[in-house]
C-alpha cells in the first residue's frame, strides 16, 4: 500500500500542483492544497473503486480542496478595524492624536448617532458579520453594512474637517 501511494505521489504530484496553481496563482496556497489532495488520497485510497482512472480521481480530490477553500474563504468574516482608518487617517501629520485621545474623539462622535447605529458600528469592531449584526439588531445585512459604511464615512468627514485625514 505505502509503495502505491509513493507511486501516486511521485507520478502525480507535479501535475496536480499545477492545475492548482492555474486556479489560485498562489506558490503556498498551490503547495497546501496538493498536500490537502494527498492526505485525502491516503485517507480514502480503499474506497477506490476503479471505475475511473486514477488520475481522474485524483483531480477530482483535488477539485474539490479547491472549493472547499473557496467556500471557507467567502465564510470568513472580514473584521473592521478602527485601527486601520486611524493609520490612513495620520500618515504624513506630525501631531496625530494619541490612542486615548482617538478613542474619545471616535466616542464623542458615536454619542451624536442613534443607539442602532452605535450597536452596529461596535459590533461590527467586534468582528461580528454583517448577518451577525443584521440578526441581532433585526434589520437587514444591506442595512447593517450601510449603516456601517456612513459612520465610518461620517468619522472620516470629520477627521478631514480637523485637518487630520489625509488620503
Amino acid at each position: 500500500m505505502n509503495e502505491l501511494l509513493a507511486e501516486l505521489f511521485n507520478h502525480y504530484y507535479k501535475d496536480i500542483y499545477t492545475y492548482l496553481y492555474s486556479l489560485c496563482r498562489d506558490v503556498s496556497l498551490s503547495e497546501d492544497l496538493t498536500s490537502d489532495v494527498f492526505l485525502e488520497v491516503v485517507k480514502s485510497i480503499a474506497t477506490f473503486r476503479g471505475e475511473s482512472d486514477i488520475k481522474t480521481w485524483l483531480f477530482s480530490i483535488a477539485r474539490h480542496k479547491w472549493y472547499m477553500y473557496l467556500r471557507k474563504k467567502s465564510r470568513q468574516i472580514q473584521t473592521e478595524s478602527i485601527h486601520d482608518l486611524y493609520d490612513s487617517a495620520f500618515i504624513g501629520v506630525n501631531e496625530a492624536p494619541s490612542n486615548s485621545e482617538w478613542n474619545q474623539m471616535i466616542q464623542a462622535l458615536l454619542k451624536m448617532e442613534s443607539e442602532l447605529t452605535q450597536n452596529v458600528f461596535q459590533m461590527r469592531l467586534d468582528g461580528y458579520s454583517y448577518y451577525e449584526i443584521a440578526s441581532k439588531c433585526q434589520i437587514s445585512e444591506n442595512s447593517a453594512r450601510v449603516i456601517f459604511f456612513r459612520v465610518k464615512a461620517k468619522i472620516k468627514k470629520y477627521l478631514e474637517k480637523e485637518g487630520f485625514y489625509h488620503e
